[in-house]
């Protein structure tokens, strides 16, 4: 079972792009984020086309998060990061597919820091630990995908002086990821490639694809009962360098039965 995770940077701008990568890879489950859509802009027919039933929380202009399933309706559990009834940024889903509990976030971004921008960032994950713990007691089988707007190690970027000030490789973004993980989490890209070097996204500044300046912001994150059914976990790096593609490469991992 291969669930997949894509910021796409916006589901209008980027459609053709996304099918493009739906066809060829065909994941079971395919986690957006950056949807940048109202729930009625969605285009959820474009995707039924080629076979895949949708779950979104939209926003207008901003944010927002999907989760697309092959062949079958992903079962809706939670739209909306519990914790804050007043968080009205549409940033987390959840739903159940195959007997999987599937988390999908889009996490702020924390600039510029420090702030209120960055205050909320760590406030949310706060309120994310919280969600995770409770889905660790459950016992089931549980993956939580996104793009989590944080570098954990400095393996997992091209120059660590160029992010030294950015929110994303602050000692307090990188110590509420950490705490997450020591709950019991598997970070599969990370226990795949233990000598870092693996990317997720590239600038479209300063012609940072070009150079390969990026960095890993894009994980995948194992409960127990899935880590022990972990087979692979990749990037589908190709798919940054075509015409108009998102920033972000996909990121993948598949479970077996």
């Amino acid at each position: 079972m291969r669930i997949a995770s894509f910021n796409i940077n916006g589901v209008k701008a980027r459609l053709p792009r996304l099918i493009e990568w739906l066809e060829e890879t065909r994941p079971a489950v395919a986690c957006l984020q950056e949807i940048k859509s109202q729930d009625e802009g969605f285009p959820a027919e474009e995707f039924e086309k080629i076979g895949y039933r949708a779950i979104w929380h939209g926003q207008k202009g901003f944010n927002g998060v999907a989760i697309l399933a092959d062949g079958q309706d992903p079962a809706e559990v939670v739209k909306g990061l519990p914790g804050d009834p007043d968080d009205e940024q549409a940033r987390f889903i959840e739903c159940d597919v195959k007997g999987v509990r599937i988390v999908n976030l889009y996490l702020p971004n924390g600039n510029p820091q420090p702030g209120p921008k960055f205050d909320y960032k760590l406030a949310w994950m706060e309120r994310l630990r919280v969600r995770l713990r409770e889905l660790l007691a459950r016992e089931l089988p549980t993956v939580v995908v996104g793009d989590f707007n944080v570098i954990p190690e400095d393996r997992d970027v091209w120059s660590v002086a160029a992010m030294a000030s950015d929110a994303l490789m602050q000692p307090q973004s990188r110590n509420a990821y950490a705490r997450i993980l020591a709950d019991g989490w598997t970070d599969a890209i990370a226990t795949l490639n233990p000598r870092g070097g693996v990317w997720t996204f590239w600038d479209y500044q300063a012609g940072a694809w070009q150079r390969d300046h990026g960095f890993r912001i894009d994980h995948l994150l194992l409960s127990p009962e899935a880590a022990d059914r972990l087979v692979a976990a990749g990037v589908d790096k190709e798919y940054r360098g075509r015409e108009r593609a998102s920033d972000h490469a996909p990121v993948w991992v598949e479970i077996g039965d």
